[in-house]
C-alpha cells in the first residue's frame, strides 16, 4: 500500500476507534508534555518564593494565551479547509492554502509584535497589573511579544500535518519545543538571574525550535502540504473559509484569557494570595483540560475529511464514540484530580494559605469537566464541518460572554464562592447549547 493509499484508508476504511485513537493520542502526548514544561515553567517561577512575581507572571500569561489564539486563525482555520478538501480529494487546491497559512501568520505575528509593543502599559494597567506586581508582569510580557512570531508560527504546521495523518510529526514538534524550554528554565531563570523575563525567553527559544522541526519535515516528508511562498496563491472563497473557521477558533482562547483576566480582576480586592493561587490552581486544571482538547481536536482532520467526502454514516461514527470517550475521561480526571489536588497545589508552593486557597479553586474548576467535554467535541466537530456560527457560538461562550454573566450574577449573589464555581456553572450552560446545536446539525444531515 502506498503512502498515500495508507493515508486515504485510515480516514475513508480503518476502524473508527482506531483511526481516532491513531490521530488524537499524539497529539495528546504532545499536548501532555507540553503541560509538564508549563508545570515546570510554573514550579521554577514558584521556587522564588516571591509571591509577587508568581501572581506578575499569571497576570500577564492571558497574554501568551492570546498569542495562541492568534496562532489558531491560520492553524486550525487552514486544517479544517484543507482536511476538507482532501476529503473532496483537492490536492493542489489544499497544498496552496497550507502555504499562504505559514506565511501569513508570520506577517500577522510581526504586525502584533509591533501593537503590542506600543501598547504595552496600558494592556498591562488592563490586565490587573499592580504597583508590586508591575516590574514581573512587564518582563514576562515584554519577551513573550517579542516572541510572538515564533509562538504564532508553530500552530500553523502542529495542526496542518496532522490533515494528512502526520499525527506523530505533529507530537514531534511539540516535544522537542517543550523539552528546550525545560532544560532552558533554570538556567535564564536562576542561573543567569533573569526571573519572569527568563521563563518567557525559554518559552521563545522553545517555539524556535519547534518551527525549525516542522520546516524540515514539511520540505522533506509531506507531499501535500508547502510552506514556499510560490505556493500561497488562494482564492478569496478560501481565504473566507480560513477565516470563518479560524476566528472562532482563536476566540476560544481570546476567551481564555479575558476569562483569566475576568477573575484576577474579580479577586484583587481579596489579595494577591488569591491571584496567585489561582494562577498556579489554573496550571494543575490544564492537566484535565489539555488532555480533553488533545482529544477533542485529535479527532477534528478525521471529521473534516468525512463531512468533505459527504460520508455521513462514518461521520456519525465518529462524533458518537467522540462524545462517549471524551466525557468519561472528564469524569475520570476530575475525580482524580480533585482528590489529589492539596498535594499537587503544595507540589508548587509550599505555603499554607496557598495551599488551602488553591485546592478550594482547584476542586471548583475541575467541577465542570465532563461538560466542558462536550462542548470541546462540540466545538471541534463544527470546526472541522466549517459551521462557523456554531463554532463561534460556542467559542465566545463558555469562557465568554456566558461565564461574564455568569460570574457577575455569582459574585453578586454569593461572593467569593460564586465567583470560584463561576467556570462550573458556565461549562453547565455551555454543553447544554452544544447539545441543541449538534442536534441541529445531525438532523441538516438527515
Amino acid at each position: 500500500m502506498s503512502q498515500v493509499e495508507s493515508k486515504n484508508y485510515l480516514f475513508e476504511k480503518e476502524k473508527v476507534s482506531k483511526a481516532y485513537l491513531k490521530l488524537a493520542i499524539p497529539l495528546v502526548i504532545g499536548m501532555v508534555v507540553s503541560l509538564v514544561y508549563n508545570m515546570v515553567d510554573t514550579y521554577f517561577i514558584a521556587l522564588t518564593n516571591n509571591t509577587n512575581l508568581v501572581a506578575g507572571v499569571s497576570i500577564s500569561a492571558p497574554v501568551f494565551t492570546l498569542m495562541i489564539a492568534f496562532g489558531d486563525i491560520w492553524g486550525l482555520g487552514g486544517s479544517s479547509v484543507i482536511s476538507r478538501l482532501f476529503g473532496e480529494k483537492k490536492y493542489e487546491r489544499a497544498k496552496k492554502i497550507s502555504a499562504f497559512c505559514y506565511w501569513a501568520a508570520i506577517i500577522f505575528a510581526v504586525f502584533i509584535t509591533t501593537i503590542f509593543l506600543i501598547l504595552k502599559a496600558p494592556i498591562l494597567n488592563m490586565l490587573g497589573a499592580t504597583k508590586e506586581t508591575y516590574k514581573y508582569a512587564s518582563d514576562y510580557y515584554t519577551w513573550i511579544v517579542i516572541g510572538a512570531m515564533p509562538i504564532i508560527l508553530t500552530f500553523v504546521p502542529n495542526n496542518v500535518v496532522r490533515t494528512e495523518g502526520f499525527a506523530v510529526a505533529s507530537m514531534l514538534g511539540s516535544i522537542i519545543g517543550s523539552i528546550v524550554n525545560i532544560v532552558l528554565d533554570p538556567i535564564l531563570i536562576f542561573s543567569l538571574g533573569l526571573g519572569a523575563s527568563g521563563a518567557a525567553i525559554a518559552t521563545v527559544c522553545g517555539n524556535i525550535c519547534g518551527n525549525l522541526f516542522y520546516a524540515f519535515f514539511i520540505i522533506k516528508k509531506s507531499k501535500r502540504l508547502s510552506i514556499s511562498p510560490r505556493d500561497m496563491q488562494i482564492s478569496m472563497n478560501d481565504f473566507k473559509g480560513i477565516i470563518s473557521i479560524g476566528i472562532p477558533a482563536a476566540i476560544t482562547n481570546v476567551m481564555q484569557s479575558l476569562m483569566v483576566v475576568i477573575t484576577n480582576r474579580y479577586l484583587l480586592k481579596y489579595s494577591s494570595t488569591e491571584i496567585a493561587a489561582m494562577g498556579i490552581a489554573m496550571k494543575v486544571n490544564m492537566i484535565t483540560s489539555l488532555i480533553l482538547i488533545g482529544f477533542a481536536f485529535g479527532g477534528q482532520p478525521l471529521v473534516g475529511y468525512n463531512y468533505g467526502a459527504r460520508n455521513k454514516e462514518r461521520l456519525k461514527k465518529v462524533l458518537k464514540f467522540a462524545f462517549g470517550f471524551e466525557m468519561a475521561m472528564g469524569l475520570v480526571f476530575s475525580l482524580g484530580l480533585s482528590v489529589v489536588a492539596p498535594s499537587a497545589i503544595k507540589f508548587f508552593m509550599n505555603k499554607p494559605e496557598i495551599i488551602s486557597t488553591g485546592t478550594l479553586m482547584l476542586r471548583c474548576l475541575q467541577a465542570g469537566m465532563v461538560f466542558m467535554a462536550i462542548v470541546m467535541v462540540a466545538t471541534c466537530s463544527f470546526q472541522s464541518a466549517g459551521q462557523a456560527i456554531s463554532a463561534l457560538i460556542l467559542s465566545a461562550g463558555r469562557q465568554g460572554f456566558i461565564y461574564f454573566i455568569v460570574i457577575f450574577v455569582m459574585n453578586y449573589l454569593v461572593g467569593y464562592m460564586g465567583i470560584l464555581f463561576s467556570q462550573a456553572i458556565s461549562d453547565f450552560v455551555s454543553a447544554i447549547i452544544a447539545v441543541i446545536l449538534m442536534k441541529r446539525l445531525f438532523d441538516k444531515m438527515e
